[in-house]
């Protein structure tokens, strides 16, 4: 199989399901798609796009709230004729959909509730190629996505799915760029096929198992698990991430084997644990803290003496067999990327039968070049696992000063992107041309390590690019925040934070000159920069000026806390002291982060 359609008719043909893409529908029923009604609509949607007028290269848009089996079908159905996916954040801007939409020269959009319709149509004054918008639910006044399904054109979809070949382009992903303009990552059906290939004997579900699926499909990630989930014929139940947990939640009426996930969802769910068992009293609560604290020295594969052995069967009986029927009672395996996942919850999970395979990737690598697998030694906490078959990574050490083994990665392999699109001064600076071969510059900093039996692990370290990447798994560019922000006259440095954190924050450093103007209008008695910048209005000033930017961003990149510094940020101290700025005045954010790492953890623990 090499192009992404072929994983539909292998499921057709060797495990058709009856109930194989499934969500809820208004009522809160689970509607399902059998593998042929999958085909099926697919086929007469990608029949319906030629009668548009849609030809094999356009670019066709999709953006829903919820993952939904109609978004995979019109996936499906694009691939088939040869048109380009260009899936969107619903979250985003409408300046930001007509930046993208216009770059891509999108004809045609599809899309779930809420208010994404009236976002795409009040982009079409502007997006001149636009000319088509469909929605997946019947409103009334507004085009649905089976009207325009057909049979009139099924020989030549027939024809035109014959000559796709593996290196096609599939689909155009946007990712943010620290520049405040996404940039589209142009990925061919056979780099996602590859990640397919060699990735499906991660999962832990079989023919016909229950898998959950509630991360966006928009992202490459979650994407490229579903189409796991199809090759291997697992039953996929879509849902959103407001109604997983609890008794008549999504985990519960699934009871999926499988799932994948971000840390910070995994953060909650032990946060929701948490705080329940200090709702226990007496001997319940000393057993949850007891058991709790078991975790805390728990290993992979450790050996325990009999006495130990008791204490854990014990535990296991009473606490963590709790924690697994909360997640549905079959969970096998849950999977995790796009940020990094605190080794206290991975080990947590690990302890209580829950298994927490880490992986590593980005949009541009298709995504995976990484994952901790499931042979025996296949895991190492605190590292982002092996690398793929057929990925080769390269740690480079050259213009950085790393630590010792550390380096850029550097990623070569048939699942790395084509390139940005219509972006060629960018690819420039990503691409290298090492003994010949075109390596792909990640922008993160990591080493290579050793298991216990001597396999080779990735461990990434930090971050060479100024992205941000919250805990969530979403990206945040901070110098669109901070320069926005900094034209305030009582900014005089900002540096937005929030790398593997819950929320987006920031460290300010006032105007000092015009801070005292401001105090003495107010009668605030001046008395040091450093007192002044705990003062209750001088915080409540400053509050309001983040209150008045805020919304000039999306939800996750505004700033939710912050933190008044009352140093100046230099290119040079007379002391020999670490710079916090370059000689062209660019703010050094690791230097910054270490400096104030103090009130770093207290913004994220207060």
């Amino acid at each position: 199989m090499t192009r992404l359609f072929d994983l539909l008719y292998y499921q057709l043909e060797n495990h058709p399901l009856e109930k194989s893409l499934s969500s809820r529908d208004a009522s809160g029923d689970w509607k399902s798609y059998s593998s042929q009604e999958i085909v099926d609509a697919a086929e007469q949607a990608a029949s319906g796009m030629l009668a548009l007028g849609i030809k094999p290269g356009d670019n066709v848009a999709m953006v829903v709230y919820k993952n939904r089996p109609e978004w995979v079908i019109m996936d499906f159905a694009m691939q088939m004729i040869g048109a380009v996916s260009i899936p969107l954040y619903p979250t985003i801007s409408v300046g930001e959909y007509e930046y993208i939409l216009n770059e891509a020269e999108v004809k045609a959009a599809f899309c779930g509730g809420g208010d994404l319709y009236a976002k795409l149509t009040a982009t079409q004054r502007n997006v001149a190629t636009l000319t088509s918008i469909y929605t997946f639910d019947k409103q009334e006044g507004k085009p649905c996505w089976n009207d325009m399904f057909s049979t009139e054109h099924k020989a030549e979809v027939e024809k035109i799915k014959s000559e796709v070949k593996g290196d096609d382009l599939a689909t155009i992903i946007y990712t943010s760029g620290t520049t405040g303009n996404p940039k589209g990552v142009m990925l061919t059906h056979g780099n996602i096929m590859h990640i397919v290939n060699n990735t499906s004997n991660l999962l832990t579900a079989e023919s016909g198992e229950n898998v959950l699926s509630f991360l966006p499909l928009c992202h490459i990630f979650e994407r490229a698990v579903s189409m796991v989930y199809v090759y291997r014929s697992t039953k996929v139940y879509f849902a959103g991430t407001d109604n997983l947990s609890g008794p008549d939640g999504d985990l519960a009426a699934v009871k999926p084997v499988t799932f994948s996930t971000v840390p910070r969802l995994l953060e909650k769910i032990y946060e929701a644990i948490y705080n329940k068992g200090l709702t226990l009293d007496g001997t319940k609560r000393k057993l949850f803290f007891w058991a709790l604290g078991l975790t805390d020295d728990y290993e992979l594969n450790q050996k325990l003496s009999f006495g130990k052995k008791l204490k854990w069967k014990i535990a296991d009986k009473l606490i963590f067999s709790k924690w697994r029927e909360a997640l549905g009672g079959n969970v096998r395996a849950i999977f995790t990327g796009a940020a990094p996942c605190p080794v206290k919850i991975m080990r947590v999970f690990w302890a209580a039968g829950i298994p927490i395979r880490e992986g590593y990737g980005l949009t541009e690598t298709s995504p995976t070049l990484t994952g901790n697998t499931t042979e025996d030694d296949g895991v190492l906490l605190g590292s982002v696992g092996p690398v793929i078959p057929g990925v080769e990574l390269l740690i480079d050490k050259e213009g950085g000063d790393y630590k010792e083994g550390e380096g850029e990665i550097l990623a070569h392999g048939p699942n790395v992107m084509q390139g940005y699109y219509k972006k060629p001064e960018v690819n420039a600076q990503v691409f290298r041309e090492i003994d010949g071969r075109r390596w792909f510059c990640t922008g993160d900093i990591g080493k290579i390590v050793k298991g216990p039996t001597g396999r080779e692990f990735l461990k990434i370290t930090d971050r060479k690019k100024e992205l941000l990447k919250t805990s969530g798994g979403k990206y945040v560019a901070p110098a669109p925040i901070e320069n926005r922000v900094k034209e305030e006259f009582l900014v005089e440095q900002m540096m937005v934070i929030g790398d593997k954190q819950k929320f987006v924050s920031a460290l300010i450093v006032p105007a000092e000159e015009a801070l005292k103007s401001y105090c003495e209008k107010k009668d605030i008695p001046w008395t040091s920069l450093q007192e002044i910048i705990q003062h209750k209005k001088v915080l409540k000033r400053y509050q309001k000026i983040i209150n008045k930017y805020n919304p000039e961003f999306s939800h996750v990149e505004q700033i939710k806390k912050f933190k008044l510094i009352a140093s100046p940020w230099l290119p040079f101290h007379e002391d020999g002291a670490d710079a916090e700025l370059t000689p062209t005045l660019k703010l050094k954010r690791r230097i910054i982060r270490e400096k104030f790492q103090k009130e770093i953890t207290d913004i994220y623990t207060e």
